[in-house]
C-alpha cells in the first residue's frame, strides 16, 4: 500500500475542503478545518496521503481569487479576511504538496472518543484507505486514554455501518431528522472499552487482515 496516515496540517485545508464537497456535497454548515486545527483542543484531524504521488503535485480546484476594492471600507475588508481566515481562501502558508486522498477526524471529550467525519476521494476507493483512517482513529482514541468511540451514521449509509460493525461498533440509539439536508435520521453507533482485551484481540485481529489484503502503511499517529 502506498498510503500513509498523518496528523492534517493548515497547508491540508484546500485539499480537505475539495474532499468534503465530493464526499458530502449537501453538508450544511461545511466543516471550518483552519480554526479547529489551530483554535478547537478537542479537534484531531488525520489525512491519508498518496506516498507514490509526485511532490510536486499541485491539487486541482485553486480558489478563486477575489479583489479587494480599492473603496472598500476597513469592516469589509475585515469581514473578507475573517471569511478566507475560516474557509481557507487566501491563505499565507504553502499548499500541500501531498496528494491527500482521505481524512478523518475526532473529538476526544473527557472519555470518549466521537468520530465526526471520515471520507475517501472517490477515485480512491475500494483501496482500503477508508478502512485504514478507522484504524488510525481507534488507535489514536486509545494513546489518548478514552475508553469508547462513537459515531452518527446515516440511516441509508449501510456499505459505512457495516465497517464500523466489523470494527465492534454497534447500534445504540437513533437521532430522528438529523441530518439537515433532508432530515434524514442518523444511527449512533459505540464500541464497547477500547482497551479490554477482547477488543483488543479482534481489532488486532483485523488490523493484521488489513496490511495482509492491502500491504503495510506508515502511521504517523500510532
Amino acid at each position: 500500500m502506498h498510503y500513509a496516515v498523518r496528523p492534517m496540517r493548515v497547508e491540508d485545508v484546500p485539499q480537505a475542503n475539495e474532499i468534503d464537497r465530493e464526499c458530502f456535497p449537501n453538508q450544511w454548515p461545511t466543516p471550518s478545518y483552519r480554526p479547529e486545527l489551530l483554535f478547537n483542543r478537542l479537534s484531531h484531524y488525520f489525512v491519508a496521503w498518496d506516498t507514490a504521488e509526485s511532490p510536486s503535485h499541485c491539487p486541482a480546484g485553486e480558489p478563486e481569487q477575489r479583489a479587494v476594492p480599492s473603496k472598500a471600507s476597513r469592516l469589509g475588508q475585515l469581514v473578507e479576511g475573517v471569511r478566507r481566515f475560516f474557509y481557507g481562501e487566501g491563505a499565507t502558508s504553502p499548499a500541500s504538496e501531498q496528494r491527500i486522498v482521505g481524512l478523518a477526524g475526532l473529538w476526544i471529550i473527557a472519555d470518549e472518543a466521537h468520530l465526526t467525519t471520515i471520507g475517501v476521494r472517490e477515485a480512491y476507493r475500494r483501496q482500503g484507505i477508508g478502512e485504514l483512517l478507522l484504524i488510525a482513529a481507534i488507535d489514536y482514541a486509545l494513546m489518548c486514554n478514552a475508553q469508547v468511540v462513537s459515531l452518527e451514521v446515516r440511516a441509508s449509509n449501510q456499505a459505512a455501518q457495516a465497517l464500523y460493525e466489523k470494527y465492534g461498533l454497534t447500534k445504540v440509539g437513533l437521532r430522528r431528522g438529523y441530518y439537515t439536508d433532508n432530515r434524514e435520521d442518523a444511527v449512533v453507533m459505540s464500541t464497547d472499552r477500547i482497551a479490554s482485551a477482547s477488543f483488543q484481540s479482534q481489532f488486532q485481529r483485523l488490523k493484521g487482515a488489513h496490511t495482509q489484503r492491502w500491504g503495510p502503511a506508515e502511521c504517523q499517529i500510532c
